[in-house]
């Protein structure tokens, strides 16, 4: 087990975003990063294996999110932004191309009231995370090894219903969107992560945007803490339904993407 000096800087991340962080959400984090570098020997999960850098690069970067979720989720059911705790928000969300977990599992600590469900095309990745689930105790929350392109399809029990979408997967902006819009429900979110780099693709997804239902809301901007790592919060928001052909077959979105 990694000693709490390891999440120094998380500690007071949680702080500053008033996400509840006890001993039950400290252990909760501790536990996620021990499994995560033990399971990592053998299954290949992550590049980033110390500690202190799962800390900054998984835990904070995935929980960047953490405020605009709030805002925009005490916007939607009080229809102004005004202050919501974490622990409050009930909302439903997809990690799409979740990967080892990120950023689905520590928005879920910081989210427990809220509905998760975590997609990933691997089943070894999703065998991991089930693993978390367990050994973190985690409720309201699922894990399904699928393709957001048959997940999300005309006639899915998931297609168009879900509050927020979010995704650190690494695929160009165009695909991003015609994977995960089809998620959401119209006024929901999509809340893509992404390098300081983005502009360009914005440029590209223009087309995506209009053929998708969405619009860019927002972006937000910040650097990792003590690094000069810059990253990026797209907001999205699902402004009219996703015509049914998207998202197209498997393979398709990323061979082929709207433009």
């Amino acid at each position: 087990m990694f000693h709490v000096k390891h999440f120094e800087k998380l500690a007071e991340f949680a702080r500053q975003t008033q996400i509840k962080y006890g001993e039950r959400e400290q252990k909760q984090f501790e536990d996620l990063c021990s499994l995560l570098v033990e399971e990592n020997k053998v299954m290949n999960l992550t590049a980033i294996e110390d500690p202190e850098e799962i800390e900054i690069k998984h835990f904070i970067d995935s929980l960047e999110a953490v405020p605009l979720l709030c805002s925009l989720w005490a916007e939607k059911i009080f229809e102004i932004r005004t202050e919501l705790l974490p622990q409050d928000a009930s909302f439903r969300l997809i990690d799409v191309g979740t990967g080892a977990g990120f950023p689905g599992l520590p928005l879920k600590i910081a989210f427990p009231s809220a509905e998760f469900v975590l997609m990933d095309s691997l089943n070894k990745r999703i065998n991991f995370i089930n693993k978390i689930i367990e050994s973190l105790e985690l409720t309201g929350i699922s894990a399904i090894a699928a393709r957001a392109e048959d997940m999300a399809k005309v006639g899915s029990v998931s297609r168009e219903t879900f509050d927020f979408c979010v995704s650190r997967a690494v695929a160009s902006l165009p695909v991003l969107l015609e994977y995960c819009l089809p998620f959401v429900q119209i006024n929901g979110f999509c809340i893509l992560y992404k390098s300081g780099d983005y502009e360009e693709e914005l440029n590209e997804a223009q087309a995506a945007l209009q053929e998708l239902g969405g619009k860019l809301v927002d972006v937000q901007d910040f650097f990792l803490p003590e690094t000069d790592i810059r990253r990026s919060l797209l907001v999205i928001r699902k402004t009219k339904a996703t015509p049914d052909k998207y998202p197209r077959r498997p393979g398709k979105p990323s061979k082929s993407p709207i433009r």
